[in-house]
């Protein structure tokens, strides 16, 4: 069987972490002076408490490729030797370098010709890898090898679709993801920023005035873009406030015909840290980047691909 393991910032259930076996490296979340591991030493609805009342600003960092070779030193005890590691995108964590970091250290102490590992630069941000990881457990179950496991990932990492909405613009301004004059002039109009991932990284890509506006982004977004074959479930996330989510899933399923899985879970401290309180995401699989600027020949192989996966799924 093949060992799946991830960062802290997937932020995928316990349950669901249970199921699959999957094995995470925490990231490192520095609160007044003292050091925290990622849902170890600290669970978010404690973080989220707190946060309004710190003297500084929480701080995070990567996991140490020690803990890397932990993960995958588990894998090896449950028998498995091929281990997929999904990271967060190298453009917004030093997490994908670590990840590569321990394979070398992995490959000191066992055999590469007995042993395959394969690193995943996701991409993504949050449930974003998240989806990749849930994704590769499903289809790890019903047979996919390590090596159409390794495929789907590096073909379809790209058309994860993330949308992230805050409500306390002042975490986007230390993260650098907003300018203080659009802060200034969000929190007068109450426009709330709605970012997605454009080449490994945060952008901003729409502005709506008050909840309700962003939950009819999200739902038309997801009426246009999404990818109806590939996209089995979809996630939504959330900081502080479930309810939010909740409305979010209740829209989704009234308004579109999606009749998938929809799983409501919750971002940990370390992608918290940056988002704050009052963020709500949505992800799934897009079915083209057209409106992102995809050249027509990466589009051309994305939709082989895409055609190769479906009639392999359907034999299964």
């Amino acid at each position: 069987m093949v060992k799946i393991i991830a960062d802290s910032t997937c932020d995928l259930s316990d349950e669901i972490l249970a199921r699959y076996h999957i094995s995470v490296a925490p990231l490192i979340i520095h609160i007044n002076d003292k050091d925290y591991r990622d849902r170890i030493d600290i669970q978010p609805d404690e973080f989220y408490s707190m946060m309004m009342d710190l003297d500084k600003n929480p701080t995070t960092a990567m996991p140490s490729p020690t803990e890397f070779v932990r993960c995958m030193e588990e894998g090896v005890a449950e028998g498995c030797k091929e281990i997929l590691c999904i990271c967060m995108s190298s453009g917004t964590s030093g997490s994908y370098q670590s990840a590569m970091l321990a394979k070398e250290l992995f490959y000191e102490q066992y055999d590469p010709d007995e042993f395959k590992v394969h690193v995943v630069d996701s991409l993504c941000m949050s449930h974003g890898s998240g989806y990749l990881i849930l994704k590769s457990a499903e289809l790890r179950e019903i047979g996919y090898s390590f090596e159409e496991l390794v495929s789907f990932n590096e073909t379809f990492k790209k058309h994860v679709k993330h949308y992230l909405s805050v409500d306390d613009l002042d975490n986007l301004i230390r993260s650098g993801r907003l300018s203080n004059t659009s802060a200034f002039i969000g929190k007068i109009l109450k426009l709330k920023p709605i970012m997605t991932m454009k080449d490994g990284k945060g952008a901003i890509v729409a502005k709506e005035r008050g909840r309700r506006k962003v939950l009819e982004h999200y739902v038309r977004e997801f009426m246009s873009r999404v990818d109806e074959a590939l996209t089995t479930f979809v996630i939504i996330g959330y900081t502080s406030d479930q309810a939010y989510a909740e409305n979010l899933k209740l829209k989704l399923l009234q308004e579109s015909n999606f009749r998938g899985d929809v799983y409501i879970m919750q971002m940990g401290v370390s992608v918290g840290t940056h988002v704050g309180l009052g963020g709500v995401s949505m992800f799934f699989i897009e079915k083209d980047r057209h409106h992102d600027g995809l050249l027509a020949n990466e589009l051309n192989n994305f939709v082989a691909k895409r055609d190769e996966f479906l009639e392999k799924f359907k034999k299964r």
